[in-house]
């Protein structure tokens, strides 16, 4: 009889972590996956691709929770995940990340008594002011099988004692390795529009932690070092329409181009043509660094000390001027870095086995 398992995404960054798991899932044939879509962020850019295109199942199960206070879009997303799982009743429910469908997911299912497992888990970035850094703690702390995507998560989850819990903790790389192994195929569906503005020498930046975009110190902070970097390079700058409306009053530099989200296609495709990333963003610092380009974090922190420890990723916060100069001193800088921090490529196939183990606790490998 094939295991069951429910997995529950909410958002476009953990649809493309999903797909290659589903993928691998599907062609293993050993379990049977149910897609529960929580719809905390609706991205249209991604119906057709993800499910047609991609030959993923779609989400058996679609919600409509988004636009919420934290308190109110976790708790409406836990009843409803575990009226699925009443109707369902699988062995495991997996979950990927840091959102609020992350930690909505295994709640429902801790309090129904059923497995969870934590893709991405053992991240931590110290700063509880991060609704997401209490997101990936809680999760962890309540999960049967510990999926970690580098050897630092592992270290952070054996700092914290979780050798002593019973759990199966295994390094099984980073699925979005695999995502991007998978997803690189398909960089010639980018649209035209997409392949005519990536002409020419740019920087790819993207803007989106309401840390930044609603800090108006912060923001200006930003575009100030932006338009000063515009002056000698273009900066292609992919933004929401609720992130442009607070960026009104700033003057920009005409070099900078703003577009509107892109699609996960087009996104690499950028990402293979750009000379440089800067970003908020935690998955595109990961993307940056399987593309071999230097990233400037427009953060104070990081989940991916890794990237940070081996110069590849550079924390400037909101600091004009150090924004500023870190450009400057990676521009022409080659990418030199030869280390796999991420696994093999083959981290869902790691993930399916170690989930299809009788004795899962055997893989224990802190």
């Amino acid at each position: 009889m094939k295991k069951k398992i429910i997995t529950v995404v909410g958002a476009r960054p953990q649809f493309i972590k999903a797909a290659a798991l589903s993928k691998a899932i599907m062609e293993d044939g050993r379990i049977e996956e149910v897609i529960v879509h929580t719809g905390q962020h609706f991205d249209e850019n991604m119906s057709d691709i993800f499910f047609t295109e991609m030959q993923i199942p779609q989400p058996k199960y679609r919600f409509s929770i988004n636009g919420l206070n934290h308190g109110a879009m976790t708790g409406r997303m836990l009843e409803q995940i575990e009226d699925v799982i009443l109707t369902e009743k699988p062995d495991l429910l997996l979950v990927y990340g840091d959102t609020n469908s992350t930690l909505a997911g295994a709640l429902a299912a801790k309090k129904l008594k059923v497995k969870v497992a934590h893709v991405e888990s053992g991240l931590r970035s110290y700063n509880m002011a991060m609704p997401e850094e209490i997101n990936r703690i809680l999760t962890d702390r309540i999960s049967d099988f510990l999926f970690c995507p580098t050897d630092t998560a592992v270290a952070n989850l054996k700092r914290e004692g979780f050798d002593t819990f019973p759990a199966v903790i295994r390094n099984t790389g980073d699925i979005m390795f695999d995502s991007l192994l998978l997803f690189k195929q398909y960089i010639g569906n980018a649209s035209q529009e997409i392949r005519k503005i990536a002409e020419g020498t740019f920087i790819l930046c993207t803007l989106h932690r309401a840390e930044n975009t609603d800090d108006e110190t912060r923001l200006t902070g930003i575009f100030n070092a932006l338009n000063r970097i515009a002056e000698e390079r273009v900066i292609i700058l992919p933004l929401h329409p609720r992130t442009r409306k607070k960026i009104d009053k700033i003057d920009l530099h005409d070099n900078i181009k703003i577009i509107d989200p892109v699609g996960y296609f087009e996104m690499l495709y950028l990402l293979e043509h750009c000379s440089l990333v800067m970003t908020d963003s935690g998955g595109l610092q990961k993307e940056a660094f399987f593309n071999r380009k230097f990233c400037v974090t427009l953060r104070d922190e990081t989940e991916w000390t890794e990237l940070v420890d081996s110069h590849c990723n550079r924390l400037t916060g909101a600091d004009t001027e150090l924004i500023v100069n870190t450009y400057h001193m990676l521009k022409d800088q080659q990418f030199t870095e030869n280390r796999n921090f991420y696994g093999d490529g083959h981290t869902a196939r790691h993930i399916i086995e170690t989930l299809l183990m009788e004795n899962a606790q055997s893989v224990k490998n802190l």
